[in-house]
């Protein structure tokens, strides 16, 4: 199969995860937790009552971020590394400063569940990306790299 129609199939996955995340239940879950990238867009065209809009953004921005992958690519930008300690970094921020309002308004059922599943994202794109570096870097990677980054996000 051509880049070009895998990247286009990768990419318009990424609705699924972002449709689940924000739309399933419409209030936070264990499988909804209504992810910052959809939520806060959500709420922007919620007074045209268009937030369904919201859930093409992790895609749009997955095609975005890195055209190469239409051509397959095996190169990652450098970029992407520097949005994923960025990404990280706001994440530890984000449960730090919000930990006691989670346990208090969430639970700690939810607020646990959602760090551990973070922190398991954090350290297996991590990985990911470590292991990218070892290994003869390929477009497959690349490609999954960055499904797999974009998901989290959404």
């Amino acid at each position: 199969m051509k880049p070009t129609r895998i990247t286009l199939i990768a990419g318009f996955l990424l609705l699924i995860p972002a449709t689940v995340g924000l739309f399933l239940t419409g209030f936070p879950t264990l499988l909804c937790p209504l992810p910052f990238l959809t939520v806060v867009p959500a709420f922007l065209l919620s007074t045209g009552h268009s937030q369904v809009a919201a859930v093409v953004i992790p895609t749009i921005l997955f095609f975005a971020w890195n055209p190469g992958l239409f051509r397959g690519s095996s190169t990652m930008p450098k970029r992407t590394y520097t949005l994923f300690v960025i990404a990280a970094v706001l994440s530890v921020i984000w449960f730090i400063r919000g930990w006691k309002y989670g346990l208090q308004y969430e639970g700690p059922t939810f607020t646990h569940f959602i760090c551990a599943v973070n922190i398991v994202w954090v350290v297996g794109l991590g990985v990911l990306l470590f292991l990218r570096q070892k290994v003869n870097p390929s477009f497959i990677s690349n490609l999954a790299f960055h499904l797999l980054f974009f998901a989290w996000l959404g």
